[in-house]
């Protein structure tokens, strides 16, 4: 199955580069949907021309932002070694109130 999300530009280019491999989510229903061996074309949002394809190799369920940091690799979801990725840094994107509901999820892929 083919799912498309969109992505800004600076998680755009860092699965573009290969340096970042896990996309974080919340868990809601249309993330739910995803399944290991689907794909996912991202569009970047400023510029919806540019798109890649990655295929989806693994699911990764957590209850929180904070928990997903502490259980995976920084590198793998976009963060240098030495860096310290602020667990409120998602609610930007997520209510707090969803995440309670839905989950997290970290979407291991590899580009196509």
């Amino acid at each position: 199955m083919l799912h498309q999300m969109k992505l800004k530009p600076e998680p755009f280019h860092k699965i573009k580069s290969g340096s970042k491999t896990i996309e974080l989510r919340l868990n809601d229903e249309k993330r739910q949907q995803v399944q290991v061996g689907d794909f996912i074309e991202f569009s970047m949002m400023e510029d919806a021309s540019q798109k890649l394809t990655a295929k989806v190799t693994a699911l990764h369920h957590f209850d929180s932002f904070a928990e997903m940091y502490g259980n995976l690799p920084k590198e793998k979801i976009g963060y240098a070694a030495d860096e310290t990725p602020n667990p409120n840094h998602m609610d930007a994107y997520y209510p707090r109130e969803k995440k309670t509901q839905y989950g997290v999820l970290g979407i291991e892929l590899t580009l196509e």
